[in-house]
């Protein structure tokens, strides 16, 4: 089969230039003798290469590059073969005659070939090397790959990565591989070059905690440690980078190191002498490094170790040889080193290099403490060149502010190290530990840092990050200022992310270039707290900080920041001209408008271009209005609130303006009320209140105005609950009573509000450093400012009137909320009821009309009813709503027998309805339910959806499920099919395999999923044992064809942790089978955070059977037989 040609040259195959021949010309091809060569090709440069033996003739090779292309899928080079030689390479091959019958020749990707010893080379192949056979099957394998990576496009390395290859199971067998451009041109081929490097057959590759690489992006992507394994799962083991290579947390190191008597030539020589100080304790068992720094490069961090005994003890001088790459003129050196053992404090004396090539010798006199608990703290010192007595660079001091984040449990725990970058080098990674505050990287806090360094010119760039260790490591850094005492220049460097492994991207190390603080550009975080404002029609006011007006434009065009708050020539009305461009017209007047002439803001007719203008959003709240056709031109005011012009200067001037939207408080409005850029405050399960929601529905609160200035706030997740201050707590669980009612202080010069408390006055709703909810006295402090963001606007609501609902009106209320949440219920009987008459409330005022989202859910109970809680999915072809808890109150009045019971809901954005979920949680003493049907209407409209059951939702009835699902029946028939899905379990082969913990498992499809179900019936006595298969149903309406599973686990400790193999799903009524392959344990640990779930996805499309008829169209081509 291997001297088989390609199904591309193979005679089966006609040419049309053969098709035109006469029959006579036919014959003569036929008769005449072929001429067969057998001959072996071998690889550039590999004498392990076992060589591939070919026979070439006119028939197999019609051209010499049908052969080229022939030997390229067979010898394993970056860019195919594209040369022939002879074996020593002095002559080419350029064509199929020159080839000679029994010889062999040599393949590369170039002109100039490496020779190799043939009789070497002909020697049985080492087993690495012939572990991976070239099949049929393995090259369908290839093929898709190939396909697929064209797909997704080239993976294209532009910089060399390290990667770190450990042997799968054991840690001791490792080498260190460079990923460039020559061997990642497919991945098929870097495991090959895996194989040979490591003397062992590479079949698959993983990440330290048991994620398999599947293709060559995902290995670019990773940390730069991976574990090769063969045909065998993923064994797990301490892949730990650091302890097998040089110990230290400074980046770059790569540098080997030798002692003095053992020596490696490289381009640099340096002989390195150090003496230790004869000072009480000056001795240290720490590792100690050397970085030197010249205008070329530098020699990255090189530890420093002996042949035997103890070094850098006290009053003794230790010599070391090093080697480096060509650094250029030395400038520099750093010397430190990493803090560990029992005496880590070091006093060093004196530093001595000697260039052994050059003989040039450089003396640096240290006399310095290296100990975090002497001295200035720092573990490294660096020392400039001296010319002449006098250093070639200065030392200095910066100052590092660091500012953490003003979010709710911004602050972090863990070590800070930082790496600043310059023209002249870098000052490593060094740990921020010393600053004037009492405990660093609080909330809302500037730590600053002193940081010694030889001078590095002018900065472009840090390194920051944490090590992710300690209770609360996550750190939201706001930015970092550098200050340069020898320049008296400040440098700024902007992030505003978290570093967090559960948070933003989940990096806990970033890199900041240096920022322009000229610019107007805010972040997209920034536009998206504060763009609601410049909505469509709403009504606004730009307050002046400077002035302490208000910007109002008078009927006679003329502008200045002098209105009060009442000014009703202060208001404007937002439209919208395109992105970040609009038109604020005058709220009386609408034909005036702002604008910008000439650098000058005056009002004008609202259809003139210099109208539109473009808001600029600041960190500080604030915005800056600039026009849209003049770049540049702002609309600015001096000290007396007088339009300032171009000759004005800079002084005095106000050009930012704090935007004031009209009627975020009006009756019914849904609101957040934002702690930070991301967070807000948020109602939590046991009725306790926090600053550290986030900015979704969670945090939705309903504004009930009770008087002018005084409001409540309801929860919308939770209605019924509202916010109060109450026997000193602040939380959740209030009723609408007194207690419950707040003042609205709104703050003009940052858009804040506080909320103080009507009962209690002087008593307003805070918060603790770690988000917790608290009633506070004001002090000055911002814990009490919360930053008002409206969802849905209100009405204004006509005075005297109260706005405390009464128990009956609450079992009745609209849904205004967008999350679907089911409302109070009513019970029914069975029998239909007529029309209801239209509802009115204990004023006699008519309720709105229902929207367009409102529907009605009514759910009949069989026989048998239940008092669990019970949940409810609504599935769209647009999307879908759920979970929403049927009848979270009053429970033992709802699902009784026989009874029907009525929700309202509301449901947004999910297209048609095709399918509902529901089921319940197994809870309370009665958990056995009997499902008649469920339909839902929608009330506008009066359409309706029926769902028929009769099931039983009963784990120990029916199919033993609690949870089902239905399909949408029109016309007695549904619209999709239930289908039974069969799922094939299988737990491996490794010891401690098995499990007795929960295991959960969803299945997605094109049209939605499933669900998460607990897998709990199986055909085996006992679920989950090492090497077993166990068998589970899952029944749901037709999710089309499968695109993963979701592998949920829940074990409390490592000794009820899974190994799962594989999951085989088939559909009972089809011939379709999904393999989704695992080996891997559950829970399991990545990035410091144990994971309880895992996505899976399948080995491709119906991917048995393609590769069925993969193989059958090859052995049709190859034999022109067909596989049975």
């Amino acid at each position: 089969m291997s001297e088989t040609p390609s199904p591309s040259h193979s005679v089966i195959q006609p040419n049309s230039a053969e098709s035109e021949q006469t029959l006579s010309t036919r014959h003569l091809n036929v008769t005449e003798p072929v001429v067969a060569k057998r001959i072996c090709f071998y690889k550039s440069g590999d004498p392990q290469f076992n060589g591939i033996k070919m026979v070439v003739n006119n028939r197999t090779f019609k051209t010499f590059d049908a052969l080229l292309d022939s030997l390229s899928k067979r010898v394993p080079l970056p860019f195919g073969v594209r040369n022939i030689s002879t074996p020593q390479g002095r002559h080419s091959i350029t064509d199929l005659e020159d080839l000679e019958d029994g010889k062999s020749y040599i393949c590369s990707h170039q002109r100039k070939i490496k020779p190799i010893n043939l009789e070497q080379a002909r020697k049985k192949p080492l087993p690495w090397q012939i572990s991976r056979p070239v099949s049929a099957r393995r090259r369908v394998v290839q093929l898709a790959r190939e396909n697929e990576g064209q797909r997704d496009g080239a993976v294209k390395i532009t910089i060399p990565k390290k990667l770190l290859v450990f042997k799968n199971g054991n840690v001791r067998i490792r080498c260190t591989i460079v990923l460039g451009k020559k061997n990642t041109q497919n991945f098929e081929a870097f495991l090959d070059y895996i194989s040979e490097s490591m003397q062992y057959p590479v079949a698959k590759l993983y990440t330290t905690d048991g994620r398999k690489i599947p293709n060559l992006h995902a290995l670019v992507m990773c940390s730069g440690v991976v574990v090769a394994a063969g045909r065998e799962p993923f064994k797990p083991s301490t892949y730990d980078p650091h302890r097998y290579s040089l110990p230290a947390r400074l980046p770059g190191i790569s540098n080997r190191v030798y002692p003095k008597a053992n020596v490696k030539s490289e381009t640099g020589k340096w002989k390195v002498s150090i003496l230790t100080s004869d000072m009480q304790s000056a001795g240290t068992s720490s590792k100690v490094y050397i970085t030197l720094y010249g205008d070329r490069s530098n020699s990255g961090p090189i530890f420093l170790y002996g042949d035997g005994g103890k070094l850098f003890q006290r009053g003794n001088e230790d010599i070391f040889t090093i080697d480096t790459a060509d650094i250029g003129e030395l400038y520099k050196i750093r010397i430190g080193h990493n803090n560990c053992g029992e005496s880590p404090a070091w006093h060093c004396e004196e530093v001595q290099l000697l260039n052994v090539q050059s003989g040039e010798q450089f003396s640096f006199l240290v006399h310095r403490w290296l100990a975090q608990d002497q001295d200035d703290g720092e573990i490294s010192r660096e020392l400039p060149v001296l010319r002449q007595g006098q250093p070639v660079l200065p030392v200095t001091v910066y100052k590092v502010h660091v500012i953490t984040g003003e979010l709710w449990n911004a602050g972090t725990e863990a070590d800070v190290y930082i790496s600043i970058y310059g023209e002249n080098g870098d000052t490593g990674s060094r740990q921020l530990r010393r600053s004037k505050k009492p405990t660093k990287f609080l909330k809302g806090q500037t730590d600053i840092f002193p940081l010694e360094a030889v001078h590095l010119g002018k900065l472009y760039k840090i390194v920051i990050g944490h090590n992710g260790l300690g209770s609360g490591n996550g750190w939201f850094l706001d930015k970092i200022i550098v200050k340069d005492s020898v320049t008296d220049l400040d440098y700024a460097f902007l992030c505003h992310r978290w570093l967090d492994h559960g948070e933003d991207d989940g990096k806990i190390v970033r890199e900041l270039n240096g920022a322009d603080s000229s610019t107007f550009l805010a972040s997209k975080r920034e536009w998206a707290a504060e763009s609601w404002k410049f909505q469509k029609g709403n009504t606004l006011q730009f307050y002046s900080r400077l002035t302490h007006g208000f910007i109002r434009l008078s009927p006679d065009g003329i502008v200045d920041a002098l209105g009060d708050k009442k000014d009703k020539y202060g208001l404007f009305d937002v439209t919208i001209k395109g992105r970040n461009t609009y038109i604020f017209c005058s709220h009386p007047m609408p034909h005036l408008a702002l604008a910008l002439d000439n650098g000058c803001v005056t009002g004008m007719d609202n259809s003139e271009n210099l109208c539109e203008l473009q808001v600029h959003l600041r960190p500080n709240h604030c915005a800056i209005l600039e026009s849209a056709r003049n770049v540049g031109d702002t609309v600015t005011f001096n000290l007396q609130g007088k339009v300032a012009d171009k000759v004005s200067g800079y002084t005095g001037l106000s050009k930012e303006f704090v935007v004031h939207v009209k009627g975020v408080f009006h009756n019914g409005a849904i609101i957040l009320l934002t702690t930070s850029l991301c967070q807000a405050l948020c109602l939590r399960s046991d009725g306790s209140c926090n600053g550290v929601g986030k900015q979704s529905e969670e945090s939705y609160w309903k504004v009930h105005k009770i008087s002018s200035g005084v409001c409540m706030f309801e929860c919308v997740k939770n209605p019924g609950m509202y916010l109060r201050i109450k026997d000193g707590q602040c939380n959740g669980t209030g009723t609408g009573d007194v207690y419950c009612h707040f003042k609205i202080e709104k703050n003009l010069e940052n858009g804040s509000v506080s909320l103080e408390s009507v009962r209690n006055k002087g008593i307003f709703v805070g918060l603790l450093p770690n988000g917790q909810s608290k009633a506070v006295i004001h002090t000055g402090e911002k814990n009490i400012l919360f930053y008002p963001q409206v969802i849905k606007f209100g009405r204004e609501k006509p005075m005297g009137t109260s706005a405390t609902l009464s128990k009956r009106e609450g079992q009745f209320r609209e849904s205004e909320h967008p999350v679907a949440r089911a409302q109070q219920p009513v019970a029914h009987s069975p029998s239909p009821s007529p029309p209801s008459k239209e509802k009115r409330n204990t004023q006699g005022s008519k309720c709105p009309l229902p929207s367009d989202n409102e529907w009605k859910v009514s759910v009949l109970t069989g026989n048998v009813g239940t008092q669990a809680n019970i949940t409810l999915w609504i599935y769209g072809d647009k999307g879908i709503v759920g979970p929403i808890t049927l009848g979270k109150q009053n429970r033992e009045q709802l699902f009784l027998p026989r009874q029907e019971d009525e929700f309202q809901v509301e449901i947004k954005n999910i297209g048609n309805i095709y399918k509902i979920r529901i089921g319940h949680d197994g809870t309370s003493e009665q958990p056995e339910w009997k499902l008649q049907k469920v339909t839902l209407q929608h009330i506008k409209s009066r359409r309706l959806l029926n769902f028929p059951a009769n099931k039983w939702l009963s784990r120990s009835r029916g199919d033993g499920d609690i949870i089902c699902e239905l399909p949408l029946v029109e016309g007695g028939k549904s619209i999709y099919p239930v289908i039974r899905y069969n799922v094939y379990v299988y737990t491996g082969h490794l010891e401690q395999a098995e499990t007795d913990s929960s295991v959960y498992l969803c299945i997605y499809g094109k049209r939605g999923d499933s669900g998460l179900r607990l897998l709990h019936k199986s055909d085996m006595p006992v679920k989950f044992q090492r090497g077993m298969v166990d068998t589970f149903e899952i029944e749901a309406v037709s999710l089309g064809k499968l695109q993963k599973v979701l592998l949920h686990c829940e074990a409390n400790n490592k000794s009820q942790y899974w190994y799962c193999d594989k999951v085989i799903i088939r559909e009972a009524e089809k011939d379709s089978e999904y393999i989704f392959n695992c080996e891997r344990w559950l829970p399991f640990m990545s990035q410091g955070i144990i994971h309880s779930e895992i996505e899976l996805y399948p080995q491709g499309k119906g991917y048995y059977y393609y590769m069925m008829k993969m193989i059958s169209i090859i052995c049709i081509l190859l034999h022109g037989i067909k596989l049975c």
